[in-house]
């Protein structure tokens, strides 16, 4: 007979497989998705900014640039603000606009502009297909999640743990207190990056120049895996 202890950590294994089925099978599924869109660029940001800020309205101009000039899929996080501003652009200029939910209470929910979407229960796995295979990536103002990812994909380039992509980070009245943070205590006081990392980005407020930037990115290698 199983004493208390050998019956709570065969519960905890129990758990642990029933889990690992999950994550696998997310991530099988989330492939199998992305994989449909091999020319995309990922574009992030608050879900709370409206229609009405001007950040809303030039994620959903770039997007339609970027779906009418280049012919790449839009892909996003799939909820509100700007990932909406995103999938609106994309799709009513008749682009494939992509949405990546998750599953969260009261936040939140799919916009009603994604051609096609996937929801995830893992924000780690929802993580990794958003950071995987873009040609560029658009920063827009945000907030956690925003830098999460902003700093996730840097920590990847910085370590050459990914081929260099265009990191591009949109709206200058944001991005440009960020950098001077990051000039004055991470790189002038505390030394803790090296000056040469802040070439990983760029910060602009021009769709053109946006445009420019990811037309000459070459096509994401990642694909060769597929091959």
């Amino acid at each position: 007979m199983l004493n208390d202890k050998e019956m709570s950590l065969d519960k905890i294994r129990e758990s642990i497989d029933i889990h690992l089925t999950e994550i696998n099978k997310e991530l099988k599924d989330a492939f199998e998705f992305i994989q449909k869109y091999p020319k995309s660029v990922t574009i992030f940001g608050s879900s709370h900014l409206s229609p009405a800020s001007s950040h809303y309205k030039d994620a959903k101009k770039l997007a339609a640039r970027i779906v009418t000039n280049l012919k790449y899929a839009i892909v996003t996080g799939g909820g509100p603000g700007i990932m909406e501003a995103a999938n609106r652009g994309a799709k009513e200029a008749g682009g494939e606009s992509i949405g990546l939910n998750i599953t969260i209470p009261n936040e939140q929910h799919i916009n009603s502009y994604t051609s096609h979407n996937i929801t995830f229960n893992y924000f780690f796995a929802r993580k990794a297909i958003l950071d995987f295979s873009a040609e560029a990536y658009v920063f827009f103002p945000g907030g956690f999640g925003t830098l999460d990812e902003l700093f996730g994909i840097l920590t990847l380039l910085q370590t050459k743990k990914n081929p260099i992509v265009p990191i591009i980070l949109f709206g200058k009245d944001f991005w440009n207190p960020f950098k001077d943070f990051i000039i004055k205590n991470m790189v002038d006081t505390h030394h803790t990056i090296n000056p040469e990392d802040l070439n990983l980005f760029v910060i602009t407020d021009s769709i053109d120049e946006t445009l420019a930037i990811i037309t000459k990115a070459p096509v994401s290698p990642w694909w060769n895996m597929f091959d």
